[in-house]
């Protein structure tokens, strides 16, 4: 299964972004932390995952997982790739119907240099702020957890890391009218996974997937990346339209 959890310590030099799903997207990540001034000596970005497919340079993504300011969580989409190793059927699905179509052009020895580092990523982040304690995974934590709750259950239960990876139980019932509890334990939680036209916000829960790659799915897409040390804000850069 590889790593569960990383934990970062508190950034006292410089700023914390975490951005929304990149899928490949990684020169608009580029010209974002350009206009943002980034300095890769004191800032960081944290990925919520999907960081591969439908987007046009998912081989990119070894380039920045070797970066020492980039950190990221594994994604359903980083799941598919390293499940399909073993499941050629699945395989042949992600890659016809999931974005993972570049995967073929992958040289097969640099395939195993993909998986490895893939592999490393953990299934959740916890990043110590001046606001508090920022949760990263990709889709959710389930309701009944607080965060504590949930680290202990992903070392054994399928069930809870599976629903870090795919669940859209939350969103749904936020898309629903319903109220949503809010996970204790965290200053906040970012996640990604479902796209959303703007972040969306439900108590202390941030949904981040602004549909960076998926321009046939939202009028706007657009690759959000949100600072949370030493304080919160929101930055939206718009994805170029497809030609």
């Amino acid at each position: 299964m590889g790593r569960l959890l990383q934990r970062l310590e508190r950034n006292t030099r410089g700023r914390d972004f975490v951005a929304g799903d990149l899928h490949g997207m990684f020169s608009l990540l580029e010209q974002g932390l350009e206009r943002l001034g980034f300095d890769p000596e004191r800032d960081r970005v944290i990925g919520v995952g999907d960081l591969v497919d439908r987007g046009p340079e998912s081989h990119r993504v070894l380039e920045f997982l070797e970066r020492p300011w980039f950190f990221a969580v594994r994604g359903n989409h980083e799941e598919l790739l390293l499940a399909a190793e073993t499941d050629p059927e699945l395989g042949m699905e992600w890659m016809m119907f999931n974005g993972g179509a570049w995967w073929a052009r992958v040289d097969p020895e640099l395939q195993d240099r993909f998986r490895r580092r893939l592999r490393a990523l953990p299934l959740a982040l916890e990043i110590d702020t001046d606001p508090g304690r920022v949760g990263v995974v990709h889709a959710d934590v389930p309701q009944d957890m607080d965060w504590n709750r949930f680290l202990d259950a992903l070392a054994d239960d399928t069930a809870v890391r599976d629903h870090a990876l795919w669940s859209r139980q939350r969103i749904g019932q936020i898309r629903a009218g319903d109220s949503v509890p809010p996970v204790r334990g965290l200053e906040a939680l970012l996640v990604g996974h479902t796209p959303v036209p703007e972040p969306l916000q439900a108590g202390n829960v941030w949904f981040l997937d602004t549909g960076a790659a998926q321009g046939s799915l939202l009028p706007q897409p657009r690759l959000t990346l949100a600072q949370i040390q030493p304080h919160f804000a929101l930055h939206s850069f718009p994805a170029a339209p497809a030609r």
